[in-house]
């Protein structure tokens, strides 16, 4: 019988229900689906929402202090305070798709939410009423009222809502159209988030430099209309390409199955350990909806873990055996060991964005009180929000070298097929990083010097004779950091955590950036409470900049920065890579997966 069945040669997939055989013709429609055929339109989608989120907020900070005549410091944490709730929301959607939605549904859905958001920011800057009188000496400006600030508010909310749908599931939706395997991974001359990084660079180069300069010289109401009418065509671009997505379906609450091991583990906590890990409990029908890729294999990390799969004799008697909250397999167990493991290196990128999550938005102040010229005789001025043009610049040409040039050399010395793991990228970026903050530094004390010069120290609205250029070094080192941390970050989290659980895993990503977007504001709001105290000057003032300490602030953060790389160091040396079984086609039709031993009982009950 054995043998008849291995001669039909039936190819097999899952289901939430387990392993099923596919006619031929459903196995020939499942082969035509997905692909690099799927990337234009998942892509497209993306490169229009990273246009319209970039191009409605890299400028904001100038909109809030200039047009809405907001504080310095209250614009920059309202600010910083949205980012942190844009970083939150992900983890809800991607619980949501991983959960019962999908990945497909959730980016739609997220897709919608963001663009009401774009359009009632549009609307409030079309509108004049709700802005208050112009102020151009930036002195006794009056501030908008709450009435006024609703609509921005309301904007904001819309878009962190919106974010929660988009962020956790672009990059893994994308992944899931094509072979991530790691034998397929290493056997390509390109890397999936190299190229997807890069074409979010190029989308954030177009917002800085044409929609930035619309909203600074020609109006904020067209200004943020283009990103608004970009999202639109994002939508539209994404649904054409639905008839050729591969969409996986949700495997069930990953917080669920994770919370049954441990409760599982506890009401286990006195069971003795088997003397061999394979008889630990397997079960490939009960995992085929979460492992189509392979299942995670026995590690002996968090040992603890493991007594949630050891099989009991009330385990057998259970009418509704597996009971879940009792008995767990290997694959369940292991991932939860794989988040565990992943979680002190996901921590690293807290502090890296506490240390620049205010950065941005003074740096565009720096550059309002510059000479931003591009010769002595152009009349043409750089807008201060398109100086990050030069971050996202040397993002897309450092892609570009790190991709052709950087993994070939990298290579033949590690003999790693990837150039560098992933780990050791993420080191190179945080290096790099601090370079990027001492330099901001550095920039400061020559700026504030040249204001001193000139007797310019009390004249915060009269432009200091000193290159705006003098700050592209500073961006320029802060792109290349994003090369090798943010990317490499990125990669981490998705290659490293369980295949049903990327969504989420893509989250924290988004997570660390806004816990860190919040420690930052928390950050500045107590330097700026205390710095200003007992006459001394503030580090952060309110409107003249030219009387603030910022150096020292930039100095402050280098050395945070410098305490998250050693405790990356110490987290890095001990990191496991995760054990993975892949899953292969042994030429017979069936993939050449393998059960680990389990207690003879248990083939009885139910066959796994």
């Amino acid at each position: 019988m054995a043998n008849e069945m291995q001669s039909e040669k039936k190819k097999k997939t899952s289901t939430e229900n387990g392993t099923i055989e596919l006619p031929k013709e459903e196995e020939m429609k499942i082969r035509k689906l997905g692909g690099i055929k799927t990337l234009p339109f998942i892509l497209g989608n993306e490169i229009c929402e990273r246009f319209a989120s970039t191009g409605s907020h890299a400028n904001l900070i100038s909109y809030l202090t200039e047009k809405l005549n907001l504080p310095l410091v209250k614009a920059s944490n309202t600010l910083a305070n949205f980012g942190g709730a844009s970083s939150f929301t992900p983890l809800a959607g991607a619980l949501i798709a991983d959960s019962f939605a999908g990945r497909f549904s959730t980016l739609i859905l997220g897709t919608f939410i963001y663009e009401l958001g774009l359009m009632s920011i549009t609307i409030s800057a079309l509108l004049p009423k709700l802005r208050p009188p112009p102020c151009p000496t930036q002195q006794n400006c009056k501030e908008a009222t709450t009435t006024q600030l609703l609509p921005l508010y309301l904007s904001l909310l819309l878009s962190s809502i919106g974010s929660g749908g988009i962020r956790p599931c672009v990059v893994t939706f994308a992944a899931d159209q094509l072979d991530m395997s790691k034998s397929k991974v290493e056997s390509r001359k390109w890397n999936f988030f190299n190229w997807y990084y890069f074409t979010m660079a190029g989308a954030s180069l177009a917002a800085l430099t044409g929609v930035v300069y619309i909203q600074d010289y020609v109006g904020w109401g067209l200004g943020f209309g283009i990103p608004t009418i970009a999202m639109a065509i994002s939508i539209i671009v994404f649904v054409l390409g639905s008839p050729l997505y591969v969409k996986v379906k949700p495997g069930g609450s990953p917080l669920v199955r994770l919370t049954q091991v441990v409760v599982a583990s506890v009401k286990k906590r006195n069971v003795a350990f088997p003397m061999d890990p394979c008889l630990l409990y397997e079960n490939r029908q009960l995992d085929a909806p979460i492992s189509l890729n392979g299942r995670l294999v026995h590690t002996n990390q968090f040992k603890w873990l493991d007594r949630a799969a050891i099989v009991t004799e009330d385990d057998t008697r259970d009418p509704s055996y597996p009971n879940l909250w009792r008995l767990t397999t290997v694959h369940r167990v292991e991932e939860l060991k794989s988040i565990i493991r992943m979680l002190p290196i996901w921590a690293v990128g807290i502090l890296l964005v506490t240390s620049h999550s205010h950065i941005g938005s003074f740096t565009i102040v720096q550059a309002r009180t510059m000479n931003r010229h591009l010769s002595k005789t152009s009349s043409f001025e750089i807008p201060p929000a398109s100086l990050s043009v030069f971050a996202t610049l040397t993002v897309l040409i450092g892609l570009v070298l790190y991709e052709r040039l950087f993994v070939p050399l990298a290579r033949r010395i590690t003999k790693n097929p990837t150039g560098v793991t992933c780990l050791q990228r993420m080191g190179i970026g945080l290096i790099i990083n601090i370079l990027a903050t001492i330099v901001s530094a550095l920039v400061e004390i020559k700026r504030k010097n040249v204001a001193e010069k000139h007797g310019l120290l009390d004249r915060p609205t009269v432009v200091i004779p000193i290159s705006v250029f003098w700050l592209i070094p500073q961006f320029c080192l802060h792109g290349l950091a994003e090369v090798f941390m943010s990317v490499g970050h990125l990669e981490f989290l998705y290659d490293q955590s369980p295949e049903s659980i990327r969504s989420t895993a893509a989250a924290l990503y988004w997570m660390a950036t806004s816990v860190g977007n919040y420690l930052g504001t928390f950050v500045v709001s107590m330097v700026h409470k205390y710095t200003g105290r007992n006459g001394n000057d503030n580090w952060l003032p309110d409107r003249n900049l030219n009387r603030g300490k910022l150096d020292n602030f930039y100095w402050l953060m280098t050395g945070i920065q410098a305490v998250n790389f050693v405790y990356y160091v110490i987290c890095a040396w001990f990191y496991r890579y995760k054990p993975l079984e892949e899953v292969k086609d042994d030429g017979d039709g069936d993939h050449g997966d393998f059960e680990l031993q389990m207690l003879p009982e248990i083939h009885g009950k139910r066959s796994a």
